[in-house]
């Protein structure tokens, strides 16, 4: 990317830089929705002309905005890293509950020798909610466990030989180990509330690693302390960064990891150069309309020579 433009890489927040400094910003290379850009941080910009969005939506832009100001967002749909990196942390999250991993790791550095009855995978039903690139590896990783395997995927038929399509219901009342991989929408959102996970299997254990606002906290919390939940393994929250007093820390039947399932080298380093093909593709005029989060946004090159590249890390 240096090579068609100046980058400066920031360690801090875009709030950090004076006006000056946000005016000379060409492109910005955003990381996943870590960076808020609402209308009030985009209009200190007024000279952004393309946003490289390393991830594969926008939940985080004013769209409102960009559109408005003619600012197209290239996002990183075409990304393949994440269908290695999210089904390997959701079964590292679901062995580490059934095996109270955390708990052991614990006690060995407190020096004890104290033994703990987990719970294999293998035998077990794992119920997949939503059976897309992720939900699909999940599913091939199950197998090899020895796993039956359940999906649930709304307004979809779609499965295949070694998959049986259920309902929520009989998903959430059957399955010992429940993960979700659903994209956040107005129908997805709050979809385990606290009547479906009193649905769930006694003992069972929930995954999560696609988003937070999925389940509901609070009712996750009462089911966690009372059942029927056995123990959860999260890598997202409905608000991020979780709360230093929220409940969930100090629950122990919860395993809990600060959103890092797509926060891996290969995921990293192809983000950097799918980011890097949009900023030349841009440049030149070509950047396809099928790469961008609004198709009908402009995307006719820049006539400048340097482009200031923002990275917030």
């Amino acid at each position: 990317m240096r090579r068609v433009s100046e980058v400066r890489i920031l360690s801090s927040s875009l709030a950090d830089l004076t006006d000056e400094e946000l005016s000379r910003v060409n492109v910005l290379l955003a990381v996943r929705e870590r960076t808020l850009l609402d209308a009030g941080t985009l209009s200190r910009m007024p000279n952004l002309e393309l946003i490289l969005q390393t991830g594969g939506h926008g939940y985080h832009i004013d769209t409102d905005h960009t559109t408005a100001h003619r600012i197209p967002v290239a996002l990183g749909r075409r990304i393949t890293a994440p269908k290695a990196a999210i089904p390997e942390l959701t079964f590292a999250l679901a062995v580490s509950a059934l095996r109270q991993i955390p708990q052991a790791h614990a006690s060995m550095v407190a020096g004890q020798w104290q033994p703990f009855l987990g719970r294999t995978l293998g035998g077990k039903t794992l119920g997949i909610l939503g059976y897309g690139r992720h939900g699909t590896n999940v599913a091939r990783i199950a197998r090899a466990y020895g796993m039956e395997v359940l999906v649930w995927r709304r307004g979809s038929d779609e499965g295949d030989e070694q998959t049986r399509r259920v309902d929520l219901d009989e998903l959430l009342a059957t399955s010992d180990v429940v993960t979700i991989h659903l994209r956040l929408s107005e129908q997805s959102r709050g979809l385990l509330n606290a009547e479906r996970l009193a649905r769930m299997k006694p003992g069972s254990v929930l995954i999560n690693t696609s988003r937070g606002a999925i389940v509901d906290e609070a009712a996750l919390v009462s089911a966690l302390r009372t059942g029927p939940l056995g123990s959860a393994g999260l890598d997202v929250y409905e608000s991020e960064p979780l709360a230093p007093d929220s409940p969930l820390r100090s629950l122990p039947n919860v395993v809990l990891t600060p959103h890092i399932g797509w926060t891996v080298e290969e995921v990293f380093a192809e983000f950097a150069e799918i980011a890097a093909d949009h900023l030349e593709q841009y440049l030149s005029g070509e950047l396809p309309r099928v790469e961008l989060l609004d198709s009908r946004a402009e995307v006719a090159g820049t006539a400048m020579g340097d482009i200031a590249g923002e990275l917030p890390r």
